[in-house]
């Protein structure tokens, strides 16, 4: 039973993360070329958004995951990058829903179906194939190290990036999230660092609740 409802949920899951996304991107594409025509400047930032990323994993992590499914035991390898990718969808569904909603972002104009889907829905299909999807191999705590990895090196190049790329319409550097943007922030960089600290610890305790799991054991599927 649990082999079936995981096939729905990667089939499922897949088809709606790629629809949202390519809805997303054509409303911004749209907007932009009919503003200020800086389509090209939209499109490489639209892939610069943290959820968009983890989003786009997530879908080949579950559209991949549809073959893996024949197998009685994944390979370990397999298994830590389903971990950390349902540690980032559900680390952005807890960021999104304190510090994000209601919020316009700069991406143009958010298409509301597909901003569920990418903030709300995704990090539940991820979570619950992780809990019933059968395969999983139990890992070892250590592993956090190399879940919070990428966030930190993503942080790091946002920061970096956001110095060096003005937005042309504006001139002005262009962050991802306003939590994120040092000219906007209440205290510069220290609510920047205090926010990125913050994020950190989420995602710390999100994998580190991930990778519990995978330790639990469960009776066959």
């Amino acid at each position: 039973m649990r082999r079936v409802l995981a096939y729905l949920l990667r089939i499922g899951g897949s088809i709606a993360i790629a629809a949202a996304v390519g809805a997303q991107l054509q409303r911004s594409i749209k907007n932009e070329g009919s503003g200020q025509g800086e389509v090209e400047f939209v499109i490489q930032n639209f892939f610069s958004f943290f959820t968009i990323e983890s989003n786009v994993l997530a879908a080949i992590v579950l559209f991949v995951g549809i073959f893996t499914l024949s197998s009685r035991s994944e390979p370990r390898g397999w298994s830590m990058i389903r971990a950390t990718v349902a540690t980032y969808m559900a680390t952005t569904g807890v960021v999104y829903n304190l510090l994000l909603r209601g919020i316009e972002l700069p991406q143009g104009t958010t298409v509301p179906w597909s901003n569920e889907i990418l903030h709300v829905i995704t990090p539940a299909i991820l979570l619950l194939d992780w809990l019933i999807a059968p395969g999983r191999r139990p890992l070892h705590a250590k592993a956090l190290w190399g879940i919070v990895a990428f966030p930190v090196l993503w942080a790091g190049y946002t920061l970096a990036r956001g110095v060096m790329v003005l937005d042309p319409r504006t001139t002005k550097p262009w962050y991802p999230y306003p939590f994120l943007d040092p000219n906007t922030s209440a205290n510069g960089y220290l609510s920047v660092g205090f926010y990125v600290a913050l994020i950190a610890m989420v995602i710390g305790v999100v994998g580190a609740g991930i990778l519990w799991l995978s330790r639990v054991r469960r009776r066959p599927s």
